[in-house]
C-alpha cells in the first residue's frame, strides 16, 4: 500500500479524536538556523488563529487504525470491518517534515490503535517524535496519545519530546467504560493521568527553581483528556462533575467533549442517532464557565432537570434561575459578580472595571465595550439605565432569549 493511500485511511480514523488542539507551550524558533519549525506561545495549533489572522494547523493522524481492542463506540475496534493500514516511523516523520515544508502544517498530532502491546505501540508513536526532535530538529508542536498501560519509562520519554500528551477518559462514568470498553481499566487512566501530573508539577518546580542550567522539559503544554458525549445515559451534570473532578485531581489543561457518532456494524448497545451537537456546544460553553468564569460544576445544571438547556446557553440560563441576584450594579459590582452577566465575557468585564474607574458608565459605552445589549440590559443597572421589575420577573423573559420558530423548509 503505497503512503497516499495510507493518508487516505489514517488521516480519516483520526477524525474523531476532537482532542487536538492546544497552546500554551513554551517558545521555540529557528531564527538560529539550526532548526526546523517553530511554536508560538498561547496561540492553537488545530483549526485555531494567530494573532495576525493565520490559520494554524497540524498533521493529525494515527500510526495504524489496527487495535486489539475492540470498543463498541470506536470505529478501529478489533472487530470492525474498515481497510486497515499502518505507517512505519520513518513515513510519519517524513510526511511531516514534508507537510511543514510545503506549508501545510506547523505541528503533528499522533494517535494509534493498540497493536502488539501498549508498550510497543507506545514505543513506536515515542520514536516518531525522537526522531522529528533528535534527528532534523523540528521545533514545532508536537502532540502525543498516550497509552495507559505502557511503562512509566515510555511516559516519561514521550514528555521529554512532546508539546501535550493526552489520555483519553472515553466516558462520563466508570460503568459505561466496562461496559462499552471492557478491556480499558479507568483506574489504569486515571493512574497515568496521576503520574502525569506529578511530572508535570516537578518539571514546573524545576523551572522555578533553576539558577543557571536549563532544566530538562517535560510537556510544557500539560495534558488533556477527551469524553464521548451520548453514547450512553450520563447526563450533562454527570458530565460537568466528572470533568470538575478531572481538573481537580490532574490539573488538566483541557477536557474536550465528542458527540458520538453513529459507525459501521455498530453495537445494538449502542443509540442509533448522534445526539444533538448543540449539546457538545452547551458542554463547551460550560466547561468554560468553570474554567474561566468562577462557576462550580454543580452550580451550573438545573439539579431537577440534569441536562442543560439547548435553547440557551448555560450562564444565561443560570441567571434566569437565579434572577434574585440582579439587577447588578455595574458601578460596584465585584468582578465575580460582573462574570456572571449574560453576554459579559472575561474581557468585557476587564475593560468595564478599567472604564468605571475613570467615568460612569452609560448605555452608549456598552457598544464602544463590545458587550451584547440584548443579553446584559436585563441584568443591569447603568447611570442612564435601569430595567423594570416587572421585566425581570416576568414569565415572557426567558422566551425573549430563545430562537425564534422558523418555519421549515420542504427540501426542493
Amino acid at each position: 500500500m503505497d503512503v497516499q493511500r495510507k493518508l487516505e485511511i489514517l488521516a480519516d480514523a483520526a477524525k474523531y479524536d476532537a482532542s487536538c488542539a492546544s497552546s500554551g507551550t513554551e517558545k521555540r524558533d529557528s531564527s538560529d538556523g539550526k532548526g526546523l519549525g517553530s511554536t508560538a506561545p498561547g496561540m492553537g495549533i488545530c483549526h485555531s488563529y494567530a494573532p495576525d489572522g493565520r490559520c494554524i494547523s497540524l498533521l493529525k493522524v494515527l500510526l495504524t487504525n489496527a487495535c486489539n481492542y475492540d470498543c463498541l463506540y470506536c470505529v478501529n475496534r478489533t472487530s470492525s470491518n474498515v481497510p486497515r493500514a499502518r505507517f512505519t516511523v520513518d513515513e510519519v516523520v517524513k510526511l511531516t517534515i514534508d507537510f511543514y515544508r510545503r506549508n501545510y502544517i506547523e505541528g503533528l498530532f499522533l494517535s494509534s490503535g493498540i497493536i502488539r502491546s501498549a508498550d510497543y505501540t507506545m514505543e513506536q508513536v515515542v520514536s516518531v517524535a525522537r526522531k522529528l526532535r533528535e534527528e532534523h530538529h523540528f521545533r514545532g508542536y508536537i502532540h502525543l496519545k498516550t497509552i495507559p498501560e505502557a511503562d512509566d519509562a515510555l511516559i516519561a520519554e514521550a514528555g521529554k519530546y512532546a508539546d501535550r500528551l493526552s489520555i483519553n477518559i472515553e466516558m462520563p462514568e466508570e460503568n459505561s467504560l466496562a461496559k462499552f470498553a471492557p478491556e480499558k481499566d479507568v483506574r489504569a487512566i486515571r493512574r497515568t493521568m496521576g503520574r502525569l501530573r506529578l511530572k508535570l508539577d516537578e518539571a514546573k518546580e524545576n523551572v522555578r527553581t533553576a539558577t543557571k542550567t536549563k532544566p530538562p522539559r517535560f510537556a510544557p503544554a500539560g495534558q488533556s483528556t477527551q469524553m464521548i458525549i451520548g453514547a450512553d445515559a450520563a447526563s450533562d451534570k454527570t458530565i460537568l462533575d466528572t470533568s470538575a473532578n478531572l481538573y481537580g485531581s490532574y490539573r488538566l489543561k483541557r477536557v474536550y467533549y465528542s458527540a458520538f457518532s453513529p459507525i459501521p456494524d455498530a453495537s445494538r448497545a449502542l443509540p442509533l442517532v448522534s445526539p444533538p451537537l448543540i449539546r457538545e456546544h452547551r458542554l463547551y460553553q460550560a466547561d468554560w464557565l468553570m474554567r474561566f468564569y468562577g462557576f462550580d460544576a454543580n452550580e451550573i445544571v438545573d439539579e431537577t432537570k440534569g441536562m442543560l438547556p439547548l435553547d440557551i446557553d448555560p450562564k444565561l440560563a443560570w441567571a434566569l434561575r437565579h434572577r434574585d441576584r440582579f439587577p447588578l450594579d455595574i458601578a460596584t459590582a465585584s468582578r465575580e459578580d460582573l462574570l456572571r452577566v449574560p453576554g459579559f465575557g472575561t474581557k468585557a468585564v476587564d475593560r468595564i472595571i478599567a472604564t468605571r474607574r475613570l467615568t460612569s458608565i452609560r448605555l452608549a459605552d456598552l457598544v464602544r465595550l463590545h458587550v451584547p445589549q440584548k443579553k446584559a440590559l436585563p441584568f443591569i443597572v447603568l447611570s442612564d439605565h435601569r430595567p423594570s421589575r416587572h421585566l425581570l420577573d416576568g414569565a415572557g423573559l426567558t422566551e425573549r432569549f430563545k430562537p425564534k420558530a422558523a418555519q421549515l423548509g420542504f427540501g426542493f
